[in-house]
């Protein structure tokens, strides 16, 4: 039988063949791009500079940075994190912000919350670990159809202890070989691969370290409404969803992809990987189980969620513990999200101390007063449908957070509906990426290979039936759901 899916030892050239694609396909078109975006950037930002009447000199220099970035992501198709970088170096060069904050921003509680947990990651993903106790998880799994419902709840909650969703993909890649390999039907692995990456990107909202999006998130919600949402709450709000999607997908996956003797196929014994040699591994789940339950507790204790992430990261990345040392788990940090949610950090700081989001929803009250007044729930309906379509044109999660919050987001909330509740609506909806191959690094990371596991029209296919039941979830949390747990859709004023 012709099989799929690439073996383990294939997962880092396919990435690498990934990129290699990438890059081809950015040269063969940036000519074309360029001619059309780049006259257009330099006019966008001009009229900001030269037109914004009313708005501050540093406002007016923050927002032509906003501009100029979303210009240079969705027309030029620029790499995301260079084009943050810029925009936040011009912002120190043309004086809208302090050097300083620069630097802070560089040296905030998120960025080393981010850090410790890419380390954590790195330290589960070199011994095994993960990938071992998925593999232990499911291997009472009796049936196909078993199998998929375990794979999810196993996925799901990985997502409270791996950072980023492209760190999962590849924790989570040689538990999938193995999965495929040991049930070997064509049919199953391609239900497989399009289970994994889309539970990984739906129950990623589920953990406030599940994306960088939802770092950015929480500080837009912290400077805008002033509420400090932490580890739990994020996790009480979002992982309810998180999981009913993630079981939605996993349940139309199987009846649109599976017949019914593939969901009732017996199967046998599945491959577990070995324990990796030195380190403990008890010790390892020791330290990852508690430092899970000092983030979830923090308000009882009051320790910082990032210093007790940076302990544990400490603790776990050591030798004698975990086989792995501190500088080799440092190699797992994906310093290029790193860097660029520092960047889009600034960013959104600029927007909201200069007053250019101020002025943002002031214009967009302005231009739509006397013709529109939408009610509360038609606005989180706006918010829920912009979000989770606009991976079709941003493709990075982190930079449509950056470009959603400001400029859909907070102008949403003028009328009348809370900026905080926008503000997590609108994040958690930008995390569907499902519709298109190059929307999203895992489901590129599980479509790719000699012989692609699905195809580009098996991804519409999945979409044009979960895309609808995904908005209209998120918008009945948002309406019954959510106010009831601490995140009320009503503003106050």
């Amino acid at each position: 039988m012709m099989h799929s899916v690439p073996s383990t030892a294939q997962v880092v050239p396919i990435t690498a063949n990934i990129n290699e694609k990438a890059r081809w396909s950015l040269g063969s078109s940036v000519s074309t791009r360029s001619l059309a975006g780049l006259p257009l950037l330099v006019t966008c930002v001009l009229a900001v500079l030269s037109g914004m009447d009313g708005l501050s000199l540093e406002g007016r220099l923050s927002l032509s940075v906003f501009v100029g970035a979303l210009i240079a992501w969705i027309v030029l198709r620029l790499p995301d994190m260079p084009v943050a970088l810029a925009g936040a170096l011009a912002l120190v060069v043309f004086g809208a912000v302090d050097e300083n904050a620069l630097f802070a921003t560089l040296g905030s509680e998120i960025v080393w919350l981010l850090i410790a947990a890419f380390i954590i990651a790195a330290v589960l993903r070199s011994n095994g670990t993960a990938e071992r106790l998925a593999g232990i998880a499911l291997s009472r799994c009796g049936t196909v159809s078993r199998v998929f419902w375990g794979a999810t709840l196993v996925i799901a909650s990985s997502a409270f202890v791996i950072p980023s969703t492209s760190a999962r993909a590849a924790i989570l890649m040689p538990l999938f070989v193995g999965l495929s390999g040991a049930i070997d039907r064509a049919s199953v692995t391609r239900g497989l691969a399009l289970l994994f990456p889309s539970v990984i990107l739906l129950s990623a909202c589920a953990s406030l370290t599940g994306a960088g999006a939802h770092l950015i998130a929480a500080d837009f919600i912290k400077r805008v409404g002033g509420l400090d949402i932490g580890f739990a709450q994020w996790a009480l709000l979002g992982a309810p969803f998180g999981l009913i999607t993630s079981l939605l997908a996993c349940g139309l996956i199987q009846l649109l992809f599976l017949s019914a003797e593939d969901r009732r196929a017996a199967v046998g014994a599945l491959p577990v990987s070995p324990r990796a040699d030195g380190g403990s591994e008890i010790a390892v789940l020791a330290i990852v189980g508690a430092a899970v339950l000092l983030w979830v507790t923090s308000g009882l204790h009051g320790q910082n969620i990032a210093i007790i992430a940076l302990i544990a990261a400490l603790l776990a990345a050591s030798r004698p513990v975990s086989g792995i040392s501190l500088k080799e788990a440092l190699k797992g940090v994906e310093w290029n999200l790193i860097l660029f949610l520092a960047a889009t950090l600034l960013i959104g700081e600029a927007l909201l101390t200069s007053g250019a989001a101020r002025y943002l929803v002031d214009q967009t009250l302005s231009a739509i007063n006397g013709t529109l007044s939408p009610t509360p729930w038609m606005v989180v309906v706006i918010a829920a449908l912009v979000s989770s379509l606009a991976h079709v044109v941003i493709t990075s999660r982190t930079a449509r957070a950056s470009v959603l919050l400001p400029a859909v987001a907070l102008p949403l909330a003028g009328f009348g509906a809370d900026a905080s509740a926008l503000i997590f609506v609108t994040t958690v909806g930008s995390g569907f990426c499902q519709t298109l191959m190059v929307s999203a690094k895992p489901v590129v990371l599980f479509g790719s290979g000699e012989v692609q596991a699905f195809t580009q029209a098996d991804l519409l296919r999945l979409a044009a039936f979960l895309l609808p039941l995904f908005v209209a979830l998120l918008v009945a949390f948002s309406l019954f759901v959510w106010p009831l747990v601490g995140m009320p859709l009503a503003t106050a004023g």
